[in-house]
């Protein structure tokens, strides 16, 4: 029998959404082990002064896998 934890994490990206996602998950790879996967509970946008997007943030939800 295995136990699972959750951990939330922020991350960001300039390039896309995708590029977060990748960034958070690839960052909490070090720190935590056996990580299964991820749901990423929310999306968000930050702007410079002309109206474009400056920066693609995501909140997920980490699961992971906890050592016997």
């Amino acid at each position: 029998m295995s136990v699972a934890r959750v951990t939330e994490i922020t991350s960001s990206s300039s390039k896309s959404f995708e590029d977060a996602v990748r960034v958070g998950l690839s960052r909490a790879s070090k720190t935590l082990r056996n990580v299964k996967g991820a749901w990423i509970s929310e999306q968000k946008v930050t702007c410079n002064d002309a109206g474009e997007i400056a920066e693609f943030r995501v909140t997920m939800k980490v699961t992971f896998v906890m050592d016997d």
